[in-house]
């Protein structure tokens, strides 16, 4: 829940709603030139078509109420927010101290109203500081939020964003890498508050599948789901991180978690979804009934063509867990950089063999640090588990790479997950990329892959060891049938290895310096990862989207049909979201502010 507004931000949202501009709507495009390109753009504030006081006011009333200016929650720590709308008096010294305290919660910042967990793509200009003097603006951040509570609501959002020519954005968790949960100027929906859950016994439904299943609402997060499925003895395919909702982003491009080698993609485990469309109807997706946007729906791209308000998946028989750790890190006496080097290289080439052996593994790989927390084994016990990671702590000692390792049995996968998966953290700022080693990959080429992560960690010699690697060893096609009939990739179903390539940005970089580690990130770092695995590709909802070729990277021979689907669904553009089907035409312009088409 979004803890109640402090009376001074009550008061200051109200001073801003009042101080909008009364000026005439309306809904064709605002024609923009940049960079010697003429294009047609969204409506934006201060724009002749930037709808009235009036409209705002009747959208509110038609969501009963949860129409909101748009004020962080940082601006509680800052004498006076400066918003696209006006200027108000926003300090709270109580509320401020709550900010602060609870900024790097990834639990506190999915429940706020438009906020995401990591800060590149806000702009970042409106942070917790002890110096209320400091100033507040709202950066990249949508203008208006939309709490919705029933899909009425949602429908009156798109309706009015149809209408008006605005930007529209889907904000579920803000568990978003890319910036696809925000957008400056735009009109934010937040979906958070759609909690149901419901658990059906034998799915009855369009398929051909009948077994166990349960419908979610929106803004239902992992972990939650997870616990309310341990009390109906059964598991569900979730994301790895506990906050990440599931049938928002997560599902819409792909979904991965500790689940996947065995039960597929949390988007191959869907049977249904509710959703409204782009001309704001109300419409069921399945296998029998709007056959293409269910399929598109499945990993087709998140935000791209309507808004899910539900969503029914598979569930499965809650089953006895194994899970492992193990560590190297420089920082113990005698241990080496090449050591720990050494010892990732082992690791990694046994990755093959751990999923083929039906686990998920989850690690990071840091400056003078490998870190392996967990491995997960499903049905397995620790004498099994044991058994599949002794070949890669036999080749350790041989080699002399100091380490430790432990591994316990659970009696369920839910206590496996609540004690060896952590909360992330949330308010950084980063650039993240990625790719997928498959197989093949893998088996022919480790040590230029481990090379590559070299370079993530070190990317040149003034930003050497800054960079991170964050590894997720899963393969869904070892549980689920290569023909699997989701918009994923193909590739998916002999994959071995998604990597998150992590590359620090100053807080306080020029436009030139973020475009300098952007190329960097796209050129460098990740080009490095795409040679170390030509047969790869990438995950859309945590990779670079603007690499090269990214629709072959995201969905390979998928992409063309997806193209045609979102053509079919939405036509005008009404939905955006970075790199995803039909956005070729689409571009941020004017410093990563007015979405535009060009013409």
């Amino acid at each position: 829940m979004v803890p109640p507004l402090s009376t001074a931000l009550k008061l200051a949202l109200s001073a801003v709603l009042l101080a909008a501009t009364p000026i005439a709507a309306q809904d064709s495009p605002v024609t923009r030139v940049w960079e010697g390109k003429e294009y047609a753009c969204k409506c934006y504030p201060g724009d002749e078509c930037w709808p009235q006081q009036n409209a705002w006011g009747s959208l509110n009333d038609t969501v009963d109420g949860n129409l909101h200016v748009h004020i962080p929650p940082e601006a509680a720590c800052h004498n006076t927010f400066e918003g696209p709308l006006g200027t108000v008096e926003t300090y709270d010294a109580q509320e401020c101290q709550h900010v602060m305290q609870n900024y790097a919660d990834e639990e506190w910042s999915t429940g706020q109203q438009a906020l995401l967990l990591w800060k590149y793509f806000t702009n970042h200009t409106c942070t917790p500081t002890n110096n209320p003097n400091e100033p507040c603006t709202l950066g990249y951040y949508g203008v208006y939020v939309i709490e919705a509570q029933t899909t009425d609501h949602i429908k009156a959002s798109i309706d009015f964003a149809r209408e008006n020519n605005l930007r529209l954005v889907i904000r579920n968790t803000g568990h978003d890498f890319i910036g696809r949960s925000t957008g400056w100027g735009a009109l934010i929906i937040n979906t958070f508050g759609f909690k149901d859950v419901q658990f059906i016994d034998a799915w009855t439904g369009a398929g051909d599948y009948d077994g166990g299943a349960v419908r979610v609402g929106a803004g239902i997060q992992g972990r939650d789901l997870l616990r309310q499925a341990f009390a109906h003895n059964v598991a569900v395919v979730t994301g790895e991180c506990p906050t990440v909702g599931i049938a928002g982003g997560l599902v819409g491009g792909g979904g991965h978690g500790p689940l996947t080698t065995l039960h597929g993609m949390v988007a191959d485990n869907a049977l249904e979804f509710d959703a409204i469309t782009a001309e704001g109807e109300f419409v069921t997706a399945n296998a029998d009934e709007n056959a293409d946007l269910f399929y598109a729906l499945k990993g087709g791209g998140p935000s791209t063509y309507a808004v899910v308000t539900s969503a029914t998946f598979r569930t499965y028989p809650e089953e006895m867990a194994s899970g492992g750790e193990l560590y190297i890190n420089a920082t113990v006496p005698g241990t080496t950089e090449d050591q720990v080097w050494e010892g990732v290289r082992i690791f990694h080439s046994y990755a093959n063999h751990l999923v083929d052996h039906g686990l998920y593994v989850y690690y990071e790989v840091a400056p003078f640090t490998l870190r392996i927390r967990p491995y997960v084994a499903i049905g397995k016990t620790r004498e099994e588990l044991d058994a599949i990671v002794a070949p890669i702590l036999a080749d350790l000692t041989a080699a002399g790479v100091p380490f430790t390792a432990t591994s316990k049995q659970f009696a369920s996968f839910f206590e496996l997950y609540m004690d060896l998966f952590e909360d992330e953290g949330a308010g950084a700022f980063a650039l993240t990329g990625g790719w997928a080693f498959t197989h093949d990959d893998v088996a022919a080429r480790n040590d230029d892959i481990v090379d590559a992560f070299k370079l993530v960690v070190s990317p040149r010699e003034d930003l050497a060891y800054t960079g991170v690697v964050i590894g997720h060893l899963f393969n869904p096609g070892y549980g689920w049938p290569s023909a699997a009939d989701s918009a994923t990739h193909p590739k998916w179903r002999n994959s071995t290895d998604f990597v998150i390539s992590i590359v620090p940005v100053p807080v306080d970089a020029s436009l030139e310096k973020k475009a300098e580690l952007q190329d960097l990130l796209t050129n460098t770092v990740d080009a490095a990862l795409r040679e170390a695995g030509p047969e790869g590709f990438t995950y859309i909802n945590e990779a670079d989207p603007y690499q090269p070729n990214w629709q072959e990277a995201f969905w390979g021979d998928v992409y063309e049909r997806l193209v045609c689907i979102r053509r079919k669904w939405d036509p005008n553009g009404v939905f955006y979201s970075i790199a995803t089907p039909g956005t070729e035409d689409w571009e941020v312009i004017e410093y990563g502010t007015r979405l535009c088409k060009a013409v």
